[in-house]
């Protein structure tokens, strides 16, 4: 029996029974009926997991005792591979105390014999709960939507004379993942580090558009003020209970310090540097080198690659280095996806004064 959910009234529900006394799927048949609710039935729990697979249900009702697949072994099956809720009922209760059919993740466990008003009611409770839930968790996607938009809109407010801005902070996002996933990082870690790592250079909000702007070489003085900007990006970021904001913060701070120590604000070196840090300093020099800015035209890779190659254990730390040198085509991959890349005559092409990048021949 397929199951529409079009066209369904908020409080019906589909509800799959299962049981292998047709009188009692006689009983649940007409009760259901009378609940408003759309009910399936199956007479063992092979046959439940068969129409599990091919429609989608809110609630499964299960006996404990059938033949070849019990409801204790049904109902974790349901809670590996789907999202129904699931009530378990049984006329053994001694055989299965009530918290240990709860504690394998049961939303109600019914005792054999029933009223028909009682399972009515059952099912009510873990309906509404079941909504509840639902309605908190879109609640809360939204919530994370806006948040997540309103870092976006900060990023691009620090960063919007670029007109590459937006291509630039997910193409960072995307390194940055890419580097995490190679240093196999938790899953929480690189969906942080995602939403994180574009707001390394939030601080440039608080520089003077002509140091930002300037074409050529800045003066010490200038420089000095450039750095600032991860002080600006940190304290920005500061003090929230976000583990998003908390990682940027990090990352803001420390994405300009350097694995030999030479590096801004703070000289700190090696393992010292966030792992957060070092990931976004290869990821930001890679996408910086390859892209025009007012400065300086983009560089072209085979070039990209070579100084990245000699800052490994000085600029960079020497295992992500290695990671991005034998990723190196798909962070090519991912650059040219959102962007042109140069195509030069390494013979004519010259370094811009600006970089700060310590080239050793």
């Amino acid at each position: 029996m397929g199951i529409n959910s079009e066209d369904q009234s908020p409080n019906k529900a589909n509800i799959l029974i299962v049981d292998d006394d047709p009188t009692i799927l006689s009983m649940f048949k007409r009760a259901m009926k009378v609940a408003n609710h759309n009910c399936t039935v199956a007479h063992d729990g092979k046959s439940a997991l068969s129409m599990l697979s091919n429609n989608t249900f809110d609630l499964v009702i299960t006996d404990i005792n059938m033949p070849e697949m019990n409801g204790i072994e049904l109902a974790t099956q349901i809670f590996t591979f789907f999202s129904a809720d699931v009530i378990v009922m049984t006329g053994q209760a001694k055989g299965y105390q009530y918290d240990e059919i709860i504690n394998i993740g049961a939303s109600d466990f019914v005792e054999k014999p029933f009223s028909i008003q009682e399972i009515i009611l059952r099912i009510r409770r873990v309906l509404r709960e079941r909504r509840l839930k639902e309605e908190a968790k879109s609640s809360h996607e939204e919530l994370k939507e806006a948040y997540l938009d309103s870092i976006h809109r900060l990023v691009m407010a620090s960063e919007f004379k670029d007109e590459d801005t937006g291509n630039h902070i997910v193409r960072i996002a995307d390194y940055s993942t890419l580097i995490s996933r190679e240093l196999n990082q938790s899953d929480q870690f690189i969906e942080t580090i995602s939403y994180a790592a574009p707001m390394h250079d939030v601080g440039k909000i608080g520089i003077p558009d002509k140091i930002l702007l300037k074409p050529g070489k800045l003066t010490m003085e200038e420089f000095n003020i450039m750095k600032q900007h991860t002080l600006i990006g940190s304290k920005l970021l500061s003090k929230s209970k976000s583990r998003i904001l908390q990682m940027a913060k990090d990352i803001a701070l420390c994405h300009h310090e350097k694995f030999n120590g030479k590096g801004y604000p703070r000289e700190i070196s090696g393992k010292e540097i966030p792992l957060t840090g070092r990931i976004v300093a290869i990821a930001d020099t890679f996408d910086a080198l390859t892209s025009k800015r007012p400065y300086k035209d983009p560089y072209p890779p085979e070039m990209v690659y070579d100084i990245i190659r000699r800052e490994k254990g000085a600029h960079f730390d020497p295992d992500i280095t290695d990671i991005f040198l034998k990723n190196f085509d798909t962070f090519v991959e991912i650059r040219r996806e959102s962007g042109l890349l140069a195509l030069v005559n390494l013979e004519n092409f010259n370094l811009s004064e600006r970089d700060q990048i310590n080239i050793r021949t």
